[in-house]
């Protein structure tokens, strides 16, 4: 089986930056035992150049900068939800943009942070499609790198957070996107329904196991970094048609070898169809009638 005109959810950008910008990220990482043997250097040349070898027709791009200097809109988005909503409406307006990235924990703060309501109101009310991804830039954890295997855990605690927070019941219409296959979650969806509203757990929604699995089941997963292994379980957790594809493409953590070796594997996957694997390369496109649109040529 080969790949005909895929979708990739799961890319990123970096605008552009002064050297000793690039080389102070250098030495962070390198500080966050992220070990690097020269600056990482994003070029749209080279995501062109890969998309081309892999057949990749289109690519969502995501950029959350970790610094106030790097966009303050952003940085204020925790402390202040006002300059939050003034960014979905930029992203609306001027940007365009076809839907919103969001990271587990940013500043510190959660995505079930009560503070952060007013912000899930628009985007349900806008029925916008949203990517959580993990914070990978945070400190390492007993001498690793937090894209390693910290960023799935810190996936699961979050949406697990919003579970018991309400967040996935009372926003309906917001279509999450959680990227690495959800992280730990999949793996354990079934001890929370088991598990998750004994009387020793705390639950102010009432939660039934039934509940549980529902909520779970409406998320969507891409793919990156994840196949095979993180397949099983997301197929547990939510239906072939919310697994969609990402390559992670444009970060340091990824190479052309490990995005194809992690492509292979989703290829090869015996529990699914060509058929379906063939559909996840373009499932994401259901969530985006404008890009799917634009790429028919009808828009």
């Amino acid at each position: 089986m080969g790949v005909n005109g895929w979708v990739d959810n799961h890319g990123y950008f970096s605008p552009p930056m002064s050297e000793e910008a690039r080389r102070s990220l250098f030495d962070l990482a390198n500080k966050n035992c992220f070990l690097l043997s020269e600056p990482w250097k994003w070029t749209y040349q080279d995501t062109l150049s890969y998309m081309d070898k892999a057949n990749i027709k289109f690519q969502f791009l995501s950029n959350i900068p970790g610094s106030y200097d790097a966009l303050k809109g952003i940085q204020r988005l925790r402390s202040n939800p006002k300059n939050a909503l003034s960014e979905i409406a930029r992203a609306q307006g001027p940007l365009k943009a076809d839907g919103y990235a969001v990271t587990c924990c940013y500043d510190g703060t959660y995505l079930s942070d009560p503070k952060l309501d007013p912000v899930w109101e628009k985007l349900n009310r806008l029925q916008a499609v949203v990517f959580v991804h993990p914070n990978a830039v945070a400190p390492p954890t007993l001498g690793r790198p937090q894209p390693l295997i910290e960023v799935a855990f810190e996936t699961c605690r979050t949406l697990v957070s919003m579970l018991y927070s309400g967040h996935l019941a009372t926003y309906p219409d917001i279509k999450f996107i959680v990227a690495h296959c959800g992280g730990t979650l999949p793996v354990l969806a079934s001890r929370l329904q088991l598990l998750g509203c004994a009387s020793w757990v705390p639950n102010s929604q009432g939660l039934i196991p039934d509940d549980i699995k529902t909520q779970l089941s409406s998320l969507y997963l891409d793919t990156a970094a994840s196949c095979p292994s993180g397949l099983g379980p997301a197929l547990e957790m939510t239906p072939p048609s919310h697994i969609v594809y990402g390559a992670d493409c444009g970060v340091a953590c990824s190479t052309e070898e490990t995005m194809e070796a992690n492509k292979a594997a989703l290829l090869s996957y015996e529990r699914l169809s060509k058929a379906e694997i063939d559909a996840i390369g373009t499932n994401v496109l259901s969530l985006f009638p404008r890009v799917a649109a634009r790429l028919s040529g009808s828009l």
